[in-house]
Order: C-alpha cells, then sequence, then structure tokens
C-alpha cells in the first residue's frame, strides 16, 4: 500500500507576482481551507500516512503555518471551531516531513530532493496548482497501481487546440490507458492525443535513478517528464482519467474561480 507522498513546494509562484513576493500560494484561502490542506485532506483521504513537502529556505512560512502556537491557542479557547482549526493543523505536523530545494531547478529536481525520505517502492507525487473537486483522485490512482503495480499519471482530456500548453501521453493500449511516450507541449499536428498530464503521479522509486543521471535542460532545470519517457523503455506507465471536477489554481484568473467553485453550495 502507498503510504508516503511528495508535494514540491519551493516554487517562486512568479506566475502570481507580487501576491506571492511575501506570502506563498499554498497558503492562500480555498473555502475554509488553505490550498494546500485542500491536498493534504486528498492524501490522507487516500491512506496517505506521511507527506514530504520540499520547500526553500524563502517559504519557511509553511514550517511555521504547521507548527504549534500555544498562544495563539489560549486566545480562542472559547471559540470552539477556530480551536479545533489550529489542533488539527498540529496533528497534521506530525505527518509532515521537509526536504530542501533552495535553487529553482524544476521539478524533476524538487522530486529528487526527497530521495532519502521515500522508502517504499511507489509513492505519490501531487503539484498543489492543481485542485480536484469531488472525487478522491489520489485514491483513483492508487486503485489502479494496487491491480497493475506500476507508475500511474492522472490524466485529462484538453481540446485539441490546448494541447500545446500540456505534457501529452500517447497509448500502446487506449482501452486500458497503458502509455507509451509523453510529450511536453508538442503542437496540434504532433500530439499523440489529447490526454494532458494533470499534477498527480503515482511513480515507481526508480525513478530518482533516472533524475540523478539526468542533465539540466532550458534554464538548467530538471524535468520530471523527461525521466518519466527514459522509465518507459523498461517500465510500464498506465493513465488514469481521474472523475472529479479539475481546478486550476495556478494563475490569479484561475485562482479566482477555483474560489468560486469550491465555495459553491
Amino acid at each position: 500500500m502507498i503510504k508516503q507522498a511528495i508535494i514540491p513546494l519551493a516554487g517562486l509562484g512568479t506566475r502570481m507576482l507580487p501576491l506571492t513576493k511575501a506570502f506563498p500560494k499554498e497558503l492562500w484561502p480555498l473555502g475554509k481551507k488553505s490550498i494546500l490542506e485542500n491536498i493534504l485532506d486528498e492524501c490522507f483521504g487516500a491512506g496517505i500516512k506521511q507527506v514530504i513537502f520540499v520547500i526553500s529556505d524563502k517559504k519557511k512560512l509553511i514550517k511555521d503555518y504547521f507548527r504549534q502556537n500555544i498562544s495563539l491557542e489560549t486566545k480562542v479557547k472559547n471559540k470552539p471551531e477556530l480551536l479545533r482549526s489550529l489542533k488539527n493543523l498540529n496533528k497534521i505536523s506530525s505527518k509532515i516531513k521537509f526536504a530542501y530545494q533552495n535553487k529553482p531547478k524544476g521539478l524533476g529536481h524538487a522530486v529528487l530532493c526527497a530521495t532519502s525520505l521515500i522508502k517504499s517502492k511507489h509513492f505519490l507525487l501531487l503539484l498543489p496548482d492543481d485542485i480536484i473537486k469531488g472525487k478522491n483522485c489520489s485514491r483513483e490512482l492508487i486503485a489502479i497501481n494496487k491491480k497493475t503495480k506500476s507508475s500511474v499519471i492522472a490524466l485529462r482530456k484538453v481540446i485539441k487546440k490546448d494541447v500545446k500548453r500540456y505534457g501529452i501521453v500517447g497509448f500502446n493500449n487506449f482501452k486500458n490507458f497503458k502509455i507509451n511516450k509523453m510529450v511536453e507541449k508538442p503542437s496540434v499536428k504532433n500530439s499523440p492525443s489529447q490526454y494532458a498530464i494533470i499534477g498527480r503521479y503515482i511513480l515507481n522509486r526508480s525513478i530518482f535513478s533516472y533524475l540523478a543521471q539526468q542533465k539540466g535542460g532550458k534554464l538548467g532545470e530538471i524535468q520530471i517528464t523527461d525521466a518519466m519517457n527514459s522509465m518507459l523503455a523498461y517500465e510500464n506507465f498506465y493513465g488514469c482519467k481521474f472523475k472529479g471536477k479539475y481546478l486550476d489554481c495556478g494563475t490569479i484568473n484561475g485562482y479566482i474561480k477555483s474560489f468560486i467553485e469550491i465555495n459553491k453550495k
């Protein structure tokens, strides 16, 4: 059973500047909880027991957010709902470990920074820009991994003209969503399908070896898609067309739309 997850949080949030200059976007409210707490709810709801946050020295506010604050708890002791929220953060903190990525070297490098903390054969990777409402996507991926004993990627079908915005997969077998290629932001003409990679992955820990051997691409970044493509020559990957509603918190407009959607009754 998959019990560990990695959440990369070291990014600078440049698409949200200046709002992210001092306060990490992962702690912005989304409903009554932060974006990050919504992601954690998905993790724990899928049976995850330990989450590794990959942060930078510049994002220690995330660490502070989950640290117990007794003086605050004392001030709200007569406000049960607020006190319960604070105590819930204390419980979560016992399930979190931290790894550090102090240079922006890409998603692949962020995952590589957590190598020593991952103990099991497979682990869950979640990107906090992507919220999936209404159905636990991580649980869906774990169910497929249990059947196939393989790596699994969350997929969403996009309109043809939008394939150039995403990593797109091709299939050996469309019926069981067995993947045979991944192409980062292809042209419409060269796209292997209309199925885009969304920020939920179950990965074999062998990916750390591929990431460690990989040379930095543009701007010196190590990309996880390149490592997964290398893995495809030796290991199976399956896609999961998840059932929940996808919300994009990676841009200001996307965040505003997501906030409205989450608050719908």
